[in-house]
């Protein structure tokens, strides 16, 4: 009933793990995998070695978390063991999405290469980390380095899916998207956190070591569910709607405005690793329910209504 294709990869369903949650290294992924994930993706990789933002790091709030962990990496040379054990991945039928980042735009490509030889099912972008060329401005807030950025990965990925994850940031996440699909891009994530920040008033300072970071969770929701919907509209590659969904009536939600998957992240630190298959649970009885047989007679159908 949720099998689906994505990419020229089958899904036994359309969730997925994001990106930055229990994806640091193989073991995590496996157990996620196991737990009922229909494809998993790698916490992102960079150039070289990051140590992160001191804590802390990750606050939970009244409508989701926010956090500023600051891209800790051990640099992509490190990794040929961690994508070793991934191999584990194929025995069980689960796509592996690995994320890569750079701070500037060469070393996306740079990084993209080394992770296209280790022949994960899909590489994603993460654009959407800050780019320190232009003083923390988002890459995905800017369509034209964005494109460059895709195009640039597109050539050293070879038969791989390339995946750009956009900003809810940006002045338009819908422009940036066409300008990325213009580029090559085989997928669209949309997208990643919104910028914000939270203080403590009896402290009289921002709660976070980095004092602003990331909001996630249910108050990411609308606004990326809009960005899906949007999206859905005006391009022609498949999107992953992501932010917020924390149980099967989120995930249908972004399904009906056009996602072709649904990613889920804080949603694992909620309700644990046992949420895949819970939220594939609340689908299918949904799906049951109201006289439908497949996931893919939903997908979109929000703009029909």
């Amino acid at each position: 009933m949720l099998e689906t294709e994505f990419c020229g990869a089958r899904l036994k369903n359309v969730t997925r793990l994001a990106s930055g949650i229990m994806g640091v290294n193989a073991g995590q992924l496996i157990r996620v995998a196991k737990e009922g994930a229909g494809a998993v993706t790698m916490k992102s990789i960079g150039p070289r070695e990051r140590q992160g933002h001191k804590n802390p790091t990750c606050i939970e709030w009244e409508h989701g978390l926010l956090n500023a962990v600051g891209l800790p990496t051990p640099g992509y040379r490190n990794y040929d063991e961690e994508f070793e054990e991934l191999k584990a991945l194929k025995k069980i039928n689960v796509p592996l999405i690995a994320s890569v980042y750079g701070s500037k735009w060469e070393e996306f490509r740079e990084v993209a290469a080394y992770v296209a030889e280790k022949k994960p099912d899909a590489i994603e972008l993460d654009i959407s980390c800050p780019n320190t060329e232009w003083h923390d401005i988002q890459f995905a807030c800017d369509p034209q380095i964005s494109a460059k950025i895709v195009s640039s990965v597109k050539e050293v990925a070879g038969k791989i899916p390339v995946i750009a994850k956009l900003t809810p940031a940006a002045n338009s996440p819908v422009q940036v998207g066409k300008a990325c699909e213009e580029a090559g891009a085989d997928a669209l994530c949309a997208g990643n956190t919104m910028p914000g920040m939270l203080i403590d008033a009896d402290a009289g300072r921002p709660i976070l070591a980095f004092k602003k970071g990331g909001i996630s969770g249910p108050a990411l929701k609308p606004i990326n569910l809009k960005i899906t919907y949007d999206l859905f509209e005006k391009v022609n590659v498949p999107i992953i709607g992501e932010g917020g969904i924390c149980n099967g009536r989120d995930a249908l939600e972004y399904l009906m405005a056009g996602a072709a998957l649904c990613g889920i992240g804080s949603a694992v630190w909620q309700r644990g690793p046992g949420v895949f298959k819970a939220v594939c649970g609340e689908m299918e009885a949904w799906i049951e329910e109201n006289g439908y047989t497949k996931v893919e007679q939903l997908r979109g159908i929000a703009h029909e209504k």
